[in-house]
């Protein structure tokens, strides 16, 4: 399992917070514009590791790739240059702060950025630990798998520790 239920203290330091154990959200996030299909205006399950009032930081528990995060903009926005200067600023801050942990804490080869949103258009950035004796390395995750990756699994303190180098940025 990548990550363990949150503690009693963890669920009210951040009430919006699910694993996957848990139940599933069903209320919709406070989108500007939320559209009906998007995943990221209604979430039904995620594990939401940090949040503020601008975005969210997601652990990927569907993959592979231990430490997979999305950081998610709160408001239906495409597209990056829809945010204004500041809002620019906050959700890269939080985007780098997101990879310098992954970093930290599990040292791998290289850490990949992506902001597609060709199949969900919500503006929301992939940051993917990659080791070289990963499944897909050194093409992106979502193209052909290249050998059998070695597994890997996350440090017990894992969410504790993304959260304290992001809660400054509340």
């Amino acid at each position: 399992m990548f990550m363990s239920g949150l503690d009693a203290e963890e669920r009210e330091l951040y009430p919006g917070s699910v694993d996957r154990d848990s139940t599933l959200r069903d209320s919709p996030v406070n989108c500007a514009m939320p559209t009906i299909d998007c995943i990221f205006c209604h979430p039904q399950a995620e594990s939401v590791i940090w949040s503020d009032a601008r975005c969210r930081v997601l652990l990927v528990t569907d993959t592979p790739f231990a430490g997979f995060c999305r950081v998610v903009w709160r408001d239906h926005v495409a597209e990056f240059t829809e945010l204004d200067r500041a809002s620019r600023d906050h959700l890269m801050s939080v985007v780098a702060a997101v990879e310098r942990s992954l970093r930290d804490l599990l040292s791998p080869d290289k850490v990949n950025l992506a902001s597609l949103g060709n199949m969900m258009p919500h503006l929301h950035w992939h940051v993917i630990p990659r080791w070289r004796d990963d499944s897909h390395f050194p093409d992106a995750i979502w193209a052909a798998e290249r050998r059998r990756g070695v597994p890997r699994e996350l440090p017990p303190d894992f969410v504790t520790k993304v959260r304290k180098a992001l809660d400054p940025l509340r």
